[in-house]
C-alpha cells in the first residue's frame, strides 16, 4: 500500500471533523495541545547563557510523541495542522523539532475555519514554520516563566506559599485594585433634577419634561425652590420642535474580546465558558451533513471578514430580507495600536446554516452562543437602523424644558440583532404636538440625586479595559481572569468582581517590589515589542535582555528589604461547637469553606453554606447552593436530609402547599 499524507492537529474533535472532509487516503492524527515545553520543577530559562530555554517532552505525552512520530516515519507528507496563532505555530514548531530525522518533508497548513474548502486549500498551499511567530510565542513563554518563577517566590516568602504573580496577571489584579480604591475613595455630590408633567389640548396622556440643567444647574435643593419660585405663574409655551432622522450603524462582527463581552450580558456566560463552547464550534459539529466546523477560529482581535464571506451574507440577506436591508458598505472598525488583525473577525463558516438549522444537533449552550454569533455577523452586514428623533422644547419664564422620543423608520438589522443601548428604543409619538397646543395644569416633581463612583468591574468590563488598555492577547484575557479567581485574589459575587484582601496584599507586594509588573502601560508596551518580534523586526532575545536584568535586580533587593504581609482569615457568624471560637472562613481546592482558628489544637472543618435568597418550595426553609463534584450548582433545602428537595434551577420563592 502507497504512502499517505499525515495531518496532524491539536484536537481530536478536528481529526474526526477533518477526516470526514478528506476520507481514507490521508490520515488525521491529534497532539492533543502542546508536546514541549519548560520543565514546570525549575524555571527552565538559562539566564547565565543568554536565556537559553530547556524544553523537555510534556510528562504523560511520551506514548503520543512515540505514535506521531511512527505515522510520520511512513507518511508520504507530514503537514502540521495547529491553530492559526503565535501558540499554534509554536507547537508545529516543537512538532517538527521532534520529527527531525523522521519525516524529510514536514510542511505547515493552517486554515481559519474548519470547513471541506477551507482544509482543501490549506493542503493545496503548504508553507514553512514562520519562525517570526515562533519566536515571538518563545519570548511571550520565557518572560512569563521569568517573572512567574522570580516573583511567586517573593509571595511565598512575604505572604504565603501557593501564591503566583505574572506578566498580565498582575496588571490586571492592580486594574481591580485601582477601581476598588476609586469606589472607596469616592465622595458622593449632591444634584437635583426637575420634572413636568402637563395636560396637553387635544392629547389623552400627560407630557413630562425635564429642566435643562446646563443652563439652571441644580445643586441643592435651595436651587430647586429658587427655580420653582420663578415657574410660579408662568405658562408654559412651544418654544423648538425638531425632527430629525438618524441611524444607528449595524454592529461589527465579533472579536475575542466582543463575544466575550456580549456573551456576559446576554448569556451570563464568563469568559472562561464562552470560549470553551466557542472552541467545540470551531472544532466541529455533529450534524445531518457529518462534522463540521460551525464558526472561524476564536482568538481574534480584527473585525475584517473574507471578501467570500462577506458576498455570500449580503447575498442571504438579500434573498432572506429583501434587497434593501443589505449594507451599503462593509462594516470595519479601524485598526488600533493593539490591533494584530492576524485573522478574520468570528463569524458562522457558513451564513447557510441559520441557528435554527442546527438546532437539533446543538446543546443549549452551545446553540444560544452560535445564535449570537450568527446574528451578531449577519447584522453587520445589513442596512442601519433608521428613526425619527423628535427632540421638543417649552419655556416658561426663563426657564427651558426638553423632551425627546423616537419612533422606529425602519428596523434594519434590527431584523435579526439588537443592541441593548440603541436610542431608539422608546416608541413615544410627539406628532400631536405643534405650536397651537396648549398646555395647561404643570405638576412638578422635583428629584435628589448622588453622583455614582465608577461601578465594580465585571468579567466582561475587565476584558474590555483589558483589550483598551493592550493588557495580554484575545487568548489571555478568560485564563488570567480564571487564575485571579482561582488564586483568590478577586472574589466574584454577582457579575461584580471585587478584590480580597489577600489579593490587595499581593498587589502591594508587587508595588513596593517589582512596580512594573502592575503597570499598564508597561505590559501594553511589552506587548508591542512582542508585536515586533513577530514581525521579524526584534530579536526575541534581545527583549529578555532588555527587561530581566533591571527587573531581577529589583526582585532581589524586594526579597531582602520588605517585611512580611499577614492576611488575616475572614471571620464568619458561625461559632465552632468543639472549642467555642469564632470560625473563619478559608480556601480549598473546591473553594470556600469554614474551618476553626485553633488549628491544629482544634481540626473542626465544614461547608459554608451559600443562601439562594429564596425559600423551599416544598417545605418553606431556606435554600441553600451547593456544588457537585465537577462544579455544577444546585439548590437544596438547609433541612435536609428530613427535606430532600433539590433542583438544578432556581426555583420560584412562594411555598407550594403539600397537598393532603
Amino acid at each position: 500500500m502507497s504512502a499517505r499524507p499525515l495531518i496532524i492537529v491539536e484536537s481530536p474533535t478536528k481529526v474526526k471533523t477533518i477526516k470526514r472532509f478528506l476520507g481514507s487516503g490521508v490520515d488525521v492524527e491529534a497532539s492533543g495541545g502542546h508536546v514541549r515545553d519548560l520543565p514546570k520543577s525549575r524555571m527552565g530559562i538559562d539566564i547565565e547563557h543568554d536565556y537559553e530555554p530547556s524544553y523537555i517532552a510534556i510528562r504523560g505525552k511520551g506514548d503520543t510523541i512515540r505514535s506521531l512520530k511512527e505515522k510520520a516515519k511512513k507518511a508520504s507528507h507530514v503537514y502540521l495542522a495547529t491553530d492559526p496563532d503565535r501558540e499554534g505555530e509554536a507547537i508545529a514548531w516543537h512538532l517538527q523539532t521532534l520529527l527531525q530525522g523522521v519525516s524529510k518533508d514536514c510542511r505547515r497548513i493552517s486554515f481559519n475555519e474548519i470547513t471541506k474548502s477551507a482544509v482543501k486549500n490549506a493542503i493545496a498551499s503548504p508553507r514553512d514554520i514562520d519562525q517570526n511567530l515562533v519566536d515571538a510565542q518563545q519570548a511571550r513563554r520565557a518572560l512569563d516563566r521569568v517573572t512567574g518563577y522570580s516573583v511567586s517566590p517573593l509571595l511565598w516568602k512575604k505572604v504565603k506559599r501557593g501564591l503566583s504573580a505574572g506578566r498580565v496577571q498582575s496588571s490586571t489584579l492592580n486594574l481591580i485594585c485601582v477601581r476598588e480604591k476609586e469606589i472607596e475613595d469616592f465622595v458622593p455630590e449632591e444634584y437635583w433634577s426637575l420634572d413636568v408633567s402637563l395636560a396637553v389640548s387635544g392629547r389623552k396622556e400627560r407630557l413630562t419634561l425635564q429642566l435643562d440643567t446646563k443652563e439652571h444647574p441644580l445643586p441643592d435643593e435651595a436651587a430647586v425652590k429658587a427655580v420653582l419660585a420663578g415657574l410660579e405663574g408662568k405658562a408654559f409655551s412651544l418654544t423648538e420642535k425638531e425632527t430629525l432622522r438618524k441611524h444607528t450603524h449595524a454592529p461589527l462582527p465579533f472579536t475575542t474580546s466582543t463575544m466575550q463581552q456580549e456573551a456576559s450580558r446576554v448569556l451570563n456566560f464568563s469568559p472562561s465558558k464562552t470560549m470553551r463552547i466557542a472552541q467545540n464550534l470551531y472544532e466541529g459539529v455533529k450534524l445531518e451533513e457529518g462534522t463540521v466546523g460551525l464558526i472561524t477560529y476564536l482568538r481574534t482581535d480584527s473585525t475584517r471578514i473574507s471578501q467570500e464571506a462577506d458576498s455570500a451574507a449580503r447575498a442571504y440577506i438579500g434573498e432572506t430580507y429583501g434587497s434593501r436591508y443589505i449594507g451599503r458598505s462593509e462594516s470595519n472598525a479601524k485598526a488600533g495600536e493593539h490591533i494584530q488583525d492576524a485573522h478574520e473577525a468570528i463569524r458562522p463558516s457558513s451564513i447557510e446554516r441559520t441557528p435554527q438549522m442546527v438546532r437539533g444537533s446543538l446543546g443549549r449552550d452551545e446553540y444560544r452562543l452560535y445564535k449570537l454569533i450568527w446574528e451578531r455577523f449577519t447584522a453587520s452586514r445589513m442596512a442601519d437602523y433608521e428613526y425619527d428623533s423628535t427632540r421638543i422644547t417649552l419655556t416658561a419664564g426663563a426657564y427651558d424644558f426638553h423632551v425627546t422620543a423616537a419612533v422606529p423608520a425602519f428596523d434594519g438589522f434590527h431584523m435579526v440583532y439588537s443592541v441593548e443601548d440603541d436610542k431608539a428604543k422608546k416608541d413615544k409619538a410627539l406628532k400631536d404636538i405643534g405650536e397651537d397646543s396648549v398646555f395647561t395644569d404643570p405638576v412638578f416633581d422635583p428629584k435628589q440625586h448622588f453622583t455614582q463612583p465608577l461601578p465594580h468591574y465585571t468579567e466582561a468590563s475587565l476584558v474590555q479595559a483589558m483589550e483598551a488598555c493592550g493588557i495580554g492577547r484575545p487568548s489571555t484575557y478568560a485564563p488570567t481572569i480564571a487564575t485571579l479567581t482561582e488564586r483568590h485574589y478577586v472574589l466574584k459575587e454577582g457579575r461584580n468582581l471585587f478584590v480580597t484582601e489577600l489579593g490587595e496584599a499581593v498587589n502591594g507586594i508587587i508595588l513596593q517590589s517589582v512596580p512594573m509588573l502592575a503597570d499598564k502601560d508597561f505590559t501594553a508596551e511589552m506587548e508591542k515589542e512582542l508585536d515586533k518580534v513577530a514581525e521579524g523586526g526584534m530579536a526575541w532575545k534581545e527583549v529578555l535582555r532588555e527587561f530581566c536584568p533591571p527587573f531581577l535586580e529589583k526582585v532581589d533587593a524586594a526579597s531582602k528589604a520588605l517585611e512580611r504581609v499577614k492576611v488575616a482569615d475572614e471571620e464568619s457568624d458561625e461559632i465552632c461547637e468543639r472549642c467555642g471560637r469564632r470560625m473563619v472562613i478559608k480556601f480549598g481546592p473546591h473553594g470556600r469553606f469554614l474551618a476553626c482558628p485553633g488549628f491544629p489544637e482544634c481540626r473542626n472543618t465544614k461547608p459554608l453554606l451559600e443562601k439562594a435568597g429564596c425559600k423551599c418550595p416544598k417545605c418553606g426553609g431556606e435554600l441553600i447552593i451547593r456544588k457537585t463534584k465537577k462544579g455544577r450548582r444546585f439548590y437544596a433545602c438547609e433541612n435536609a436530609p428530613s427535606c430532600d428537595y433539590m433542583s438544578w434551577n432556581r426555583p420560584k420563592s412562594e411555598k407550594v402547599e403539600n397537598k393532603a
